[in-house]
């Protein structure tokens, strides 16, 4: 196998170390960047790192941005854009694919230009104006803020209420907590389904022809209850190129080309019998989805992705059954609270039953003296990851796996992938949405 060169930035959190970790396992020279104070010890013990990405770009054969965010700005595009046109081989976006998530009006303008079917919503820059819209229009909304606060995924919130009136309520009081940051919202019409992601990785002109559908467990109690978290878990599955693509990301292709976007690229969509609702985009890696995505690459990970930065078409080989990701998380997690964190996580120790590192992949993890211990300030050490020929067979052996970690005072979720089981799969094909292959 020849070895490559790959240069690692974390512009704001250190989201990309597991990936950064596996490229160096497989045996290619990295260097890895972390910009946030906080979080520039995540990874130390398990890859190089440099205090001066940019000093890197000349000795880097492949530079690969792990987020679109630089602080509280949109930036990472740009930065790729501009290595890109020094014809560097760079997996990033392009300012304008960034702005598909921070900017939600947007992304919908842009499906509607490129012929994809949209959920009814109605961007607001006042409460006042978005109460009055619910109160003229009664129905359930989901309120999804804009811009910098939409990291608060607790802001997040799903109406139940036929007539509006719980996001009425809710417009309320968040027009009183967080009136001086929330400087815009959508709210978009409820629809009921299965939710599904639409996951495609781009090389500049083309999709590769691997297409990866993944399930998403925001909330952080089992049986979506509880606040929303960035991700608890994720079920997932590649196929080829089906209805759900073609309806979806298959028809950004041009669009993205022109744009010169390198990576993954993500659509969340709900389904119903009478079609697909797209709901917002991730134009980036995917967390923990990435930690999946390398699990279920039987080919090699840093070969794919350096094939992918120079635009040649990657033909990778995937697992072709079902995978499962589960979050391990630590106090105060989802929240931020440094006393609460300080007490009962920083730097537990990270200890394994068997000498088996297997579906074990890191988030906020350092290794000192040859001991795994949770790094960084926001209590997400590891995500544990499983496979199998069916969901249930990927359930068992990932949760087998979490059975063998221990840190004091972890938690998650242990229903992730249930909704597989119990139905959504079932419904999925029943609608006729995934075609042969699955």
């Amino acid at each position: 196998m020849s070895t490559e060169r790959f240069l690692f930035v974390s512009a704001d959190a250190a989201l990309i170390t597991d990936l950064a970790w596996q490229v160096h396992e497989e045996g290619h020279d990295v260097k890895y960047y972390i910009d946030a104070e906080s979080d520039e010890e995540i990874g130390d013990g398990f890859v190089p790192k440099t205090e001066d990405w940019r000093g890197e770009v000349e000795w880097a054969d492949v530079i690969i941005f792990d987020d679109i965010w630089v602080g509280s700005d949109i930036g990472t595009g740009e930065l790729a854009q501009e290595l890109r046109e020094q014809g560097k081989a760079v997996v990033g976006g392009t300012p304008n694919t960034d702005r598909l998530e921070e900017d939600r009006g947007y992304a919908m303008d842009v499906l509607e230009s490129e012929g994809v079917n949209t959920v009814e919503h109605h961007v607001f820059e006042s409460f006042e104006a978005g109460i009055r819209h619910v109160e003229e229009h009664p129905a359930p909304y989901v309120i999804k803020p804009l811009g910098e606060v939409q990291n608060v995924k607790r802001l997040l919130y799903v109406g139940n209420e036929d007539d509006g009136s719980d996001v009425v309520d809710v417009l309320r009081a968040y027009e009183k907590a967080w009136g001086h940051r929330m400087k815009g919202f959508q709210l978009q019409r409820k629809v009921e389904g299965v939710e599904v992601a639409v996951c495609g990785f781009f090389d500049g002109e083309q999709f590769i022809d691997r297409v990866n559908f993944n399930f998403e467990h925001k909330k952080l109690f089992p049986g979506n209850i509880g606040p929303s978290t960035g991700e608890m878990g994720t079920s997932m599955f590649w196929a080829g190129k089906n209805e759900l693509f073609e309806e979806t990301l298959g028809k950004l292709e041009e669009w993205l080309a022109e744009e010169g976007y390198v990576g993954s690229i993500d659509l969340n969509c709900i389904v119903n019998e009478t079609g697909i609702y797209p709901l917002e985009f991730t134009p980036r890696f995917g967390y923990p989805t990435i930690a999946l995505q390398e699990e279920s690459l039987d080919s090699g990970t840093g070969a794919f992705f350096a094939a992918l930065a120079r635009g040649e078409n990657p033909s990778p080989e995937v697992h072709t059954g079902y995978q499962v990701g589960v979050r391990v998380v630590l106090p105060p997690f989802p929240f931020d609270d440094e006393k609460t964190y300080d007490e009962n996580s920083r730097n537990a120790a990270v200890v394994f039953q068997s000498e088996s590192r297997e579906g074990i992949h890191l988030e906020d993890t350092k290794r000192v003296d040859g001991q795994w211990r949770a790094a960084g300030e926001s209590g997400m050490p590891l995500v544990v990851t499983g496979k199998g020929e069916t969901m249930h067979a990927a359930r068992e052996q990932a949760y087998g796996r979490v059975d063998d970690v221990l840190i004091p005072n972890l938690y998650y979720r242990d229903d992730i992938g249930e909704r597989w089981v119990d139905g959504d799969g079932d419904r999925l094909q029943a609608w006729g949405y995934l075609g042969p292959g699955n």
